[in-house]
Formats: structure tokens, C-alpha cells, sequence
């Protein structure tokens, strides 16, 4: 009765292992190529995306990568202008970016005084994005290229990005555009979305105390901190 009893109970641990292994499996297939999630540290898409908001990401519309090979599952559609996408910094891949798509390849992208045309045409401005500086820097200023661009050709193969609060974004204007091979998906919902707080207590990691005083103080002023209205915007 021991031995079946032992045996029973090695299988129902068994059972469990395969039962979570399993899940860790789904979980990671989920993750890599459907859906994954991302938090926004910086305010260059403000005001569609403000930072402190956790996004999800749509990774199988352009078709998401297959883990450990270096192949692509076949994507939906192309990024197209307009779409709010993530992916690789190119002069970093391992920084993730997220940042609106205004032109594909062999499009002509140009900016004269703040306003943005592609193929001559006037771009009408997403529906959140702004400008916080009423100053026009010519050409010739260190960082002239914000307000004044072009004209340039988008090359075969990429993507020319720009963040929604212009005056503030470090984008294609100033490194270029992001290549296909590059980009991640494109953002859907925002899921979840926690407000800055400069009064929120340092994290360090090599001391325990730190940890368990913002942990303390996120969970006191959960209420506070977390922006209601956020969750669940969808991303356009």
C-alpha cells in the first residue's frame, strides 16, 4: 500500500510539473510571438502615450519572429503611416523605442517650420500630439533638424519614425530610420497605467531596505499613484 500510495503521489507531481511547464510554454509563445507587453519610460509620444502607462503590443500583425531561429511568421500587413509601432533602436538593439510610423519606403518625408509633408502634401497631426516650444530652429542650429527637414527619401526596406510630442523626441529626424528587420509590433491598449512620483522611495537592489520601503509606500498610496482613466485607452 506504501509503494502505490508513493507512486500516487510521484504522479500527481508529475502531472503538476507538465501542467506548468506547459503553461511556461504557452506563456513564452504568447510573449515572443503574439502579444507582449511594455511600459513608457519617456514623454515623446505624449499626449497619446504618457509615461507610466503599460501598453500591449500586437507582435503578429507583421509577422512575429519564431523563437531561437532567425525566421519571421508571415506577417498580416506591412507598417503603414500612422501606426504606432515598436521596435529595436537600431543604434541599439537593445533598447526597445515606440514611436509613430509617418512614412514607408519610397515615401519623401519633409519638414518646414514644424509642419510635416510627405510627397508635398501637408500632414494633418495625430489627434494627442503636440508642441511645447513655439520657437522655429533653423537648419543651421545644432539640433535644427526638429523643425526644419528634408527633403529625403525613405530607402527601400525602412521606416521613418516620429514621436508624437515633436518638440520633445529623439527620432528619425536626428538617427534615421528604423530598419524591417527592426520593428517588434504595433501598440494596442494601454492595459495599465502608474503616475510618476518623485516622492516614491529609491530602489536599490543590493539593499533589502529600499525594496520593502517602496513597496510600503506604493502599496499606501496605490490609489494615488495609479491613472484610472488610462487603462484600457486604445492606442491610436
Amino acid at each position: 500500500m506504501k509503494k502505490v500510495a508513493a507512486r500516487s503521489i510521484g504522479v500527481v507531481i508529475w502531472d503538476y510539473v507538465k501542467l506548468f511547464g506547459s503553461a511556461l510554454v504557452i506563456a513564452l509563445i504568447i510573449k515572443t510571438s503574439l502579444v507582449e507587453a511594455y511600459n513608457i519610460p519617456s514623454g515623446s509620444m505624449e499626449d497619446t502615450l504618457m509615461i507610466g502607462d503599460f501598453i500591449l503590443g500586437n507582435k503578429f500583425i507583421y509577422g512575429a519572429k519564431i523563437p531561437l531561429l532567425p525566421l519571421r511568421l508571415p506577417a498580416f500587413t506591412e507598417p503603414e503611416p500612422g501606426d504606432i509601432i515598436i521596435f529595436k533602436f537600431p543604434s541599439n538593439p537593445k533598447v526597445n523605442y515606440i514611436k509613430r510610423c509617418i512614412a514607408v519606403p519610397g515615401q519623401i518625408v519633409e519638414i518646414r517650420n514644424k509642419r510635416v509633408y510627405i510627397d508635398g502634401v501637408l500632414l494633418q497631426d495625430p489627434e494627442f500630439s503636440k508642441h511645447t516650444d513655439v520657437h522655429v530652429k533653423p537648419r543651421s542650429a545644432f539640433d535644427g533638424s526638429r523643425d526644419n527637414f528634408g527633403p529625403y527619401e525613405v530607402p527601400d526596406g525602412h521606416y521613418f519614425m516620429l514621436g508624437d510630442n515633436r518638440d520633445n523626441s529623439y527620432d528619425s529626424r536626428f538617427w534615421g530610420c528604423v530598419p524591417r528587420e527592426n520593428i517588434l509590433g504595433q501598440a494596442m491598449i494601454v492595459h495599465f497605467s502608474w503616475s510618476p512620483d518623485s516622492k516614491a522611495p529609491k530602489v536599490n537592489w543590493n539593499d533589502p531596505v529600499t525594496i520593502i520601503k517602496s513597496i510600503a509606500y506604493n502599496v499606501v498610496n496605490f490609489h494615488r499613484r495609479v491613472q484610472w482613466g488610462r487603462i484600457g485607452h486604445i492606442v491610436s
